[in-house]
């Protein structure tokens, strides 16, 4: 817990200290009343006391305890900020540093854990940053005050206190050493439940066409009934903790009033001169009634850190779960070179690849050269490497041997935002932002640029200028409510739209009739002849036309030329050709 703690600003523990010292002053007030109770009873017993300076000690009294409520709304209201600021740092930062991951550590942590790391983690973390600092500050201040207050009183009275302190400290080691673990579970289960709902949500057409309602429900349940067992389980836990407490606290001022009863019971009054005997039996009511205030105020230092306990334990936990994002090394170390010049070539130079953990390659010793206004298509089998191959260019993988070249310079030189920058990328599943068709196809680009050639040149102008309002018709979440042929073709526009001098197609015409896809290949070769275009397809047709075709095949290029040439040299390619066209088309 105290690592996360560096996250907070120099300006803040500055606030810190100042609440630090509003605190002390909180106790100092709190710990002056008993005093004040003191001196109103010895009044009350007095001859010649005046009512009116019972009347004043009461509203001194009065003001300090008014003095204390003041410090501590300040004090809270400190903590209400620096909690709210500390947890929207955390979320930026997580965010931040979840946009630096490679695949590889984005896949060691699942959308669902990060999500809840992102809100419930925080939530809690921050939590115990407005309420438990607060109470960590006082507590401990409150006590020791307090027990220096009572240190000269009777040792009847201060093992009272002791027995009740150590009663406070067994319970409180029971609850770390039981519930610790409970929240840890219930953590991980809260992620189980975020994957399982996020499933189901999303494939809610598959489960009702599969009619796997009752299989889904019966997932959920399963998670649910955990998640509700080990909260339950340290809920009991918890909810021991107050009535050990009251009980604690109850049986400190019964056994004070007890002890000073039979202090005050052995004192024997003389007939002759009873006043002896009331000034003694007062000198020990006097220390009790004090010590019995102060005692309940070292209780109730102990019930704070009772409190502290409750929400400590799940805060540790999603404290050290954010943590394991902020500080997970990136393993893909972004480059010191700017890319500035319009890119001429692309060329991979004996590349091989594995995914981590995995124990084969899944490229092999892949060479190829593609210069300015080339295209290069990559065909083959299913699971043969092809969005592997094309994944390595962005960077979203390092590679295991070789090395990628832009302008004759490896790409892990470069820096990552200016290689990104000249690379519009296309991925095998078309993915939209909620929002208009105009902020995805402008999508990290100036938000006010015209959109028509993109959309055009992406065959999107055609039905998008169906709609009633164009460019600025909605776009739901993942864009749900367009085909996917459309969403093809909006995320092409996208690419287009950057005006990078890379363009990567990951089988982004899979969706699209043969027409559209004809009439697209030219769009692109006409308007877009000064670019490096990779193209992954499964069509023959897709491809034909490209000035070079790789043929890969379980992570090897078994073949590489034109299309005649691969027709008649590349068995591997002549066969996808047949399973597609018949000799005559061919």
């Amino acid at each position: 817990m105290l690592r996360i703690l560096k996250y907070i600003k120099l300006k803040e523990w500055i606030w810190i200290i100042i609440s630090l010292a509003l605190i002390m002053g909180q106790v100092y007030l709190e710990l002056e009343l008993p005093q004040y109770m003191l001196n109103i009873s010895r009044m009350a017993l007095g001859d010649d006391t005046v009512i009116w300076d019972i009347v004043l000690e009461g509203l001194k009294m009065l003001g300090l305890a008014l003095g204390s409520l003041a410090s501590a709304v300040v004090v809270g209201l400190i903590f209400a900020r620096i909690s709210s600021r500390f947890g929207a740092r955390l979320r930026f930062n997580i965010f931040t540093k979840t946009t630096e991951f490679s695949m590889e550590e984005i896949n060691n942590f699942s959308t669902p854990s990060l999500i809840t790391r992102s809100t419930n983690d925080i939530n809690q973390v921050q939590m115990i940053i407005s309420l438990g600092a607060q109470i960590i500050l006082k507590a401990p201040i409150l006590a020791i005050w307090s027990i220096y207050k009572i240190s000269d009183s009777r040792w009847e009275f201060t093992l009272s206190t002791i027995i009740a302190i150590f009663i406070i400290s067994i319970v409180l080691i029971l609850i770390i050493f039981f519930a610790m673990p409970r929240f840890k579970k219930i953590q991980k289960n809260t992620d189980e439940l975020n994957k399982h709902s996020r499933e189901n949500l999303s494939g809610l057409r598959v489960i009702k066409a599969y009619n796997a309602e009752k299989f889904q429900t019966g997932k959920i349940n399963s998670i649910s009934d955990n998640l509700m067992n080990d909260s339950l389980f340290a809920g009991r836990i918890m909810s021991l903790m107050m009535p050990t407490m009251t009980l604690v606290m109850s049986g400190v001022g019964l056994a004070i009033y007890w002890i000073g009863g039979s202090l005050i019971g052995n004192v024997t009054l003389d007939l002759a001169n009873p006043l002896v005997g009331l000034l003694a039996r007062m000198e020990i009511y006097g220390p009790m009634i004090i010590f019995s205030q102060y005692a309940m105020q070292v209780i109730m230092a102990f019930m704070m850190l009772v409190m502290i306990f409750v929400i400590m334990p799940r805060a540790q936990v999603s404290a050290n779960r954010i943590l394991d994002v902020l500080e997970t090394k990136t393993k893909i170390i972004d480059g010191y070179q700017s890319l500035e010049t319009k890119v001429e070539s692309l060329e991979f130079k004996n590349v091989s690849f594995k995914y981590p953990d995995a124990s084969d390659l899944v490229l092999k010793n892949i060479s190829f050269k593609a210069n300015k206004g080339e295209v290069v298509a990559i065909i083959g089998a299913t699971g043969a490497g092809k969005s592997t191959l094309i994944n390595l260019i962005p960077r979203f993988y390092d590679v295991t041997k070789g090395e990628i070249k832009v302008n004759n310079e490896n790409i892990k030189n470069y820096i990552q935002k200016d290689l990104r920058h000249k690379i519009g990328y296309i991925s095998q599943q078309a993915f939209l932002f909620s929002g208009t068709i105009q902020t995805n196809v402008n999508y990290g680009t100036d938000i006010s640029k015209k959109l028509d050639d993109a959309l055009y040149i992406a065959q999107a102008n055609d039905f998008v200028n169906t709609l009633d309002e164009k460019e600025k018709s909605r776009v739901s979440q993942a864009g749900k409510n367009f085909s996917g042929g459309q969403k093809q073709r909006i995320s092409i526009a996208r690419a287009i739209q950057k005006e990078s001098d890379i363009l990567i197609f990951d089988d982004s015409f899979s969706a699209l009739d043969y027409q559209t896809d004809r009439n697209l290949r030219n769009a692109l070769k006409t308007n877009l002849d000064e670019h490096i275009t990779l193209i992954v397809a499964q069509r023959i047709g897709t491809i034909k036309n490209a000035d070079l075709i790789l043929v890969i095949d379980e992570g090897e290029i078994v073949g590489q030329g034109t299309h005649e040439y691969l027709l008649k040299e590349n068995a591997v390619y002549r066969e996808i050709a047949l399973s597609q066209l018949s000799e005559e088309e061919i």
